[in-house]
């Protein structure tokens, strides 16, 4: 072995090592199910971390406009540093990719939709699959201007909709969107905006059908 390809391989020793002990709290992975046993949900259930799973990316597309191979981003939540050997026993039982630490949890929690990709397919929240108590809110962390943002699409769906009641509006909401959404929390904890938004566009719209 010539010293180039001895240095090479060197080097991808040493990265190989530095992936071995490498120790993050949150993991992430992709799983395939044409390749993943039957029984993957049920996997990930009895390990007892709290995780969070895509939607089906069936509707993906690769830089040249092809279709990519359908598809799950599964995070995983561990209560403290986990090394990677511990992570890839997991996801290589599963037939999954290689788990990639995260330094933080809220972009990859949005990526599962592509929230903030609009020039990519964007998957609905409430298909994400929530396991063993892991909880969107803690990772949500919106700032002033996106509850600003989702107050007013939030405006646009009661005057699109024409709801009548804040009960209707809700519901609607948590069906569309899920119970741990950042469209159903703003939705739930801002109450009294919007009953008093949709008081007032009831009484506007039945004003407006009586002058008719």
């Amino acid at each position: 072995m010539n010293n180039n390809n001895l240095n090479s391989a060197q080097n991808k020793g040493v990265v190989h090592q530095k992936k071995k002990i490498i120790k993050k709290r949150n993991w992430a992975f992709i799983l395939y199910p044409e390749s993943a046993p039957a029984d993957w949900k049920d996997v990930l259930q009895m390990t007892g971390l709290s995780i969070a799973i895509s939607p089906l990316h069936d509707k993906d597309l690769d830089p040249i406009g092809e279709k990519k191979k359908e598809h799950y981003h599964v995070i995983l939540c561990y209560s403290g540093p986990t090394s990677y050997n511990v992570v890839a026993n997991i996801t290589s039982s599963l037939n999954g990719s290689i788990p990639i630490a995260l330094e933080q949890i809220k972009g990859m929690y949005r990526y599962l939709t592509h929230r903030d990709n609009p020039e990519k397919y964007q998957y609905k929240p409430s298909d994400i699959i929530l396991l063993n108590g892991f909880s969107a809110m803690d990772v949500s962390d919106l700032s002033k201007s996106e509850i600003l943002t989702l107050k007013g699409l939030l405006l646009d769906l009661i005057l699109e909709k024409g709801f009548r009641e804040y009960i209707s509006f809700l519901i609607y909401v948590k069906t569309e969107y899920g119970t741990c959404s950042a469209e159903f929390d703003v939705a739930s904890t801002n109450t009294y905006l919007f009953d008093k938004i949709i008081t007032s566009s009831r009484y506007v719209f039945s004003k407006k059908r009586l002058e008719n």
